[in-house]
């Protein structure tokens, strides 16, 4: 079993936006028996909170329905995923930070690597911007899940 965490800061719009689109992508593909799925954020603003209402709707416009609740990067999450995907450069650097030997670092991607069609380089946080900041967020994840299902198929993570 393939093991992923996507990371924003508050883990209430990018990281849930892109933990519900890969499962989705999964269950689409019948590959969900062979990766799970979970995401944190760096800061401890919304624990426990549901996604964003507003990313929400963005992503049921797509068809997807957004689960879970927001809970805080721990320094044993390096231990139990084999990907950690930051949404952008901040939230890499702060996920680095929780392993200042390195020992981790090879398993700590930005999300933006896997977009296919896409030019950005992080996903931008939505969260004081307007409807169509969510959208665009949704319609990035949705690029950088499938480029990241891609890798993980390539690499021999699974069939």
């Amino acid at each position: 079993m393939t093991k992923l965490l996507f990371v924003c800061l508050g883990n209430i719009c990018r990281s849930p936006s892109a933990e519900n689109i890969m499962t989705h992508l999964l269950q689409q593909k019948q590959l969900d028996d062979q990766v799970q799925c979970d995401s944190a954020g760096t800061s401890s603003y919304h624990i426990g909170s549901s996604p964003d209402r507003r990313m929400a709707a963005a992503a049921r416009q797509q068809g997807i329905t957004l689960t879970g609740q927001a809970r805080q990067f721990q320094a044993e999450d390096f231990e139990h995923f084999d990907w950690i995907l930051a949404m952008d450069d901040q939230n890499y650097r702060d996920i680095l930070r929780v392993d200042p030997t390195g020992k981790y670092h090879h398993k700590v991607r930005k999300m933006c690597d896997f977009c296919r069609h896409h030019p950005d380089h992080a996903v931008p946080d939505p969260y004081y911007g307007g409807e169509d900041g969510f959208r665009y967020v949704i319609d990035l994840l949705l690029d950088a899940c499938e480029g990241l299902l891609e890798f993980l198929q390539q690499d021999g993570d699974f069939a």
